[in-house]
């Protein structure tokens, strides 16, 4: 007997129907037989828990928990609890996650396309995936251009496709490109993101491939068939009413696509949904979209818009690029770029969550660079002009808008930008901000900015990998680059633009570490960094000023004061007026002979820009007012540290000296910074205090 259940449009198989089959957990009993559905639970406050994964890319089965993945892009969950999940990257497999926590893989084995046992089958950029009634299993093989399916019987096969480019018609004949997403409906019809053709595709269980909506280039219309418009369509679920939803991710929409190829708009562009990578539905028509910011957002049938993860209170994603339901009011959650799988699941009214590890670990391997920089010579010394941690301004006169993320190496407009590293192009959105100074690209886990993609400064593309869209007044609008793509080391990614340096960044946005290390060929720093000041700033953050005798006279109550630390670095070989911004900051509180307190025998190193944290209001906690410049190289930056607050480690805290617990008396505030290279700072960085009675 063979049974199924929908679960939020999806058909979840259960037991009865699996227990036969050959990847079933074995031992496993059947589950008792689910109650009706309650109302889905609105703008509920998620408790993250980990699922699997230590958060460091590899290659690793086992206990859940100490698991590693290269890529865990796409999920779903059986009615026992196992999670089935695509795992891409250089690994290339099909794995799961058993209810007792251990890790195995079910099918894959290196980068390819061999079809046959699944322990010895090969997929390339697996991303979406999907199960049908009777427990086969489909995959959306980007790299291959196919649609693969995993039998009940172990053996893999090629669905349709294989070929890159766009064909209907029988399936051996028919061609994708770089299909991403999959899902399959009650009938055995199976559903595919057509992510590179911009098309909904339909593989009918007689074999036949034809095309459900989109047309011949990206777009945005709501209309029947062919004359819809989509753009990059990256993820699928179904409804409850068996109507296809989409994740449209240059649109920043999601779509509702019903079986005869009528397309409307679900969820459009305004709210705070950007970059739909993964959709899912429950079965009352509550949506739930995770997004290229790193944010679960839930949305009502009647379309408000609420953000569960990434909203202040609950961390957010890397990039949650796959979605499930878990069976109950939460979900299960792939963060691809944080190489973890997690389980969000609905805290009671009121309890508040708990801290939770969410993104790659901190101490995760960088990509192995050899020590080459992205200019010729690769092997050469370059000059560095920008480390991370430094504060950065804008255009329109604030001078503290956010804090530089990456290491800028300086270089000829135009002058090619090469890759340090091998590396695979996983996200969707691989390249951006085409002719702007913010242009880029992500290769794995660097990203390369400041740079016309893919193209000579007379805009040639470089090669086939590199795709131009133009607009209908031949404008270029957009490099694809489609996930999958492979990139080796010394391969051209561009050409630098009217910014003159190359920005060099590790780690997704709000998940970056320092660039210095991953290590470069001549780089040195024997240069101590310059202390230039040290004040104080009182209950209204205003300068405290010495009297005569240079000593602060210091009441002990109120909120506590701020200590502000101006200074500035540098690296060999700098041009005589570059300044850089120090690697660490912290202070010492010292008694009247000049001796450590208790708890500063050591300074307390509050700044370490050893990883950034995800904040955007970061930039006011670790710099005072009067930091930084408006523009780039325009002026000379001023670098003013709040020592007294913590941006390290990916985190952040305001923070103040509390002198009330110390008795009247004289003391000194001593400043302490220091370089990556671990050269002291040197030059005035002690003040005098005098706390009242």
């Amino acid at each position: 007997m063979k049974r199924a259940v929908a679960v939020a449009g999806v058909v979840v198989v259960t037991a009865v129907a699996l227990a036969a089959t050959w990847w079933w957990p074995p031992g496993s009993t059947a589950p008792p037989a689910p109650a009706g559905p309650q109302p889905t639970p609105l703008a509920w406050t998620a408790q993250i828990e980990l699922l699997a994964g230590d958060g460091h890319p590899g290659d690793r089965e086992g206990a859940a928990a100490q698991a590693r993945f290269a890529d865990p892009y796409g999920l779903l969950r059986l009615a026992d609890g196992t999670v089935v999940f695509t795992d891409a990257g250089d690994n290339n497999r099909i794995r799961r996650r058993l209810p007792d926590g251990r890790v195995q893989t079910l099918a894959g084995q290196g980068e390819g396309r061999v079809d046959g046992p699944a322990l010895q089958a090969q997929f390339n950029t697996p991303s979406g995936i999907a199960a049908d009634a009777q427990g086969n299993l489909y995959v959306a093989d980007t790299g291959n251009h196919a649609i693969r399916r995993i039998g009940t019987d172990g053996q893999v096969t090629t669905l349709a496709g294989g070929t890159q480019g766009f064909a209907d018609g029988p399936a051996a004949q028919a061609r994708f490109d770089g299909p991403m997403g999959v899902a399959v409906d009650a009938g055995g019809r199976v559903y595919v993101a057509d992510t590179w053709n911009d098309r909904i595709r339909v593989i009918e269980p007689d074999g036949q491939v034809r095309t459900l909506a989109g047309g011949d280039r990206p777009g945005l219309v709501d209309a029947a068939g062919g004359e819809a418009r989509f753009d990059t369509p990256v993820a699928l679920s179904l409804d409850a009413q068996g109507a296809l939803l989409v994740a449209d991710l240059f649109n920043n929409a999601i779509r509702r696509v019903t079986t005869d190829g009528q397309v409307s708009t679900l969820v459009g562009d305004g709210g705070v949904i950007n970059g739909p990578l993964s959709v899912v539905s429950t079965h009352d028509g509550v949506l739930y979209v995770g997004t290229q910011s790193g944010r679960i957002v839930q949305v009502s049938p009647q379309g408000h818009q609420v953000t569960l993860v990434g909203n202040g209170r609950v961390s957010r994603f890397s990039r949650p690029s796959g979605l499930a339901l878990d069976g109950a009011d939460g979900l299960l959650v792939a963060d691809a770029a944080g190489f973890r799988l997690h389980h969000l699941r609905p805290l009671p009214v009121g309890e508040l969550p708990a801290p939770a590890l969410v993104g790659p670990a901190a101490d995760a391997a960088l990509p192995q660079t050899g020590g080459r920089w992205p200019l010729a010579p690769q092997e050469g010394w370059h000059e560095v002009v920008g480390t991370l941690g430094e504060v950065r301004g804008t255009f329109t006169g604030e001078s503290r808008h956010h804090l530089h993320d990456g290491f800028d190496v300086r270089g000829d407009v135009g002058q090619t930008v090469l890759a340090v590293a091998d590396g695979k192009i996983s996200s969707p959105v691989a390249a951006w901000s085409v002719g702007g100074q913010a242009e880029g690209l992500s290769v794995d886990r660097i990203r390369y900015i400041h740079m016309r993609v893919g193209r000579t400064p007379r805009g040639e593309p470089f090669d086939a990998r590199w795709q131009q869209l133009f607009d209908a007044e031949g404008k270029l609008e957009r490099i694809r680059v489609r996930r999958g793509t492979r990139i080796h080391v010394g391969d051209k990614l561009g050409s630098i633009n009217s910014q003159a340096h190359v920005h060099l960044s590790v780690g997704s946005s709000g998940f970056e570490t320092n660039a210095v290390a991953l290590g470069f060929t001549g780089y040195a720093d024997h240069f101590a960094p310059r202390i230039t000041g040290v004040e104080l700033l009182d209950d209204a953050d205003q300068p405290l000023r010495a009297g005569a005798d240079g000593t602060v006279a210091l009441a002990r109550g109120g909120r506590g004061v701020q200590i502000v630390v101006e200074a500035w670095d540098q690296v060999d070989n700098n041009l005589p007026r570059r300044r850089l911004g120090a690697y660490q900051v912290g202070y010492q509180i010292l008694d009247a002979g000049g001796q450590p307190l208790a708890g500063y025998e050591q300074p307390r190193w509050n700044i370490v820009f050893n990883r950034m944290p995800p904040q955007s209001q970061a930039v006011m906690v670790a710099y005072a007012p009067g930091s930084g410049i408006t523009v780039h190289g325009s002026a000379v930056t001023r670098f003013r540290y709040l020592a007294t607050n913590t941006v390290r480690d990916g985190l952040m805290e305001p923070g103040r000296w509390q002198p009330d617990a110390l008795p009247p008396g004289q003391y000194t505030v001593r400043a302490s910074v220091r370089d990556y290279s671990g050269n002291e700072g040197i030059g005035p960085r002690e003040i005098k205090v005098t706390l009242l009675p």
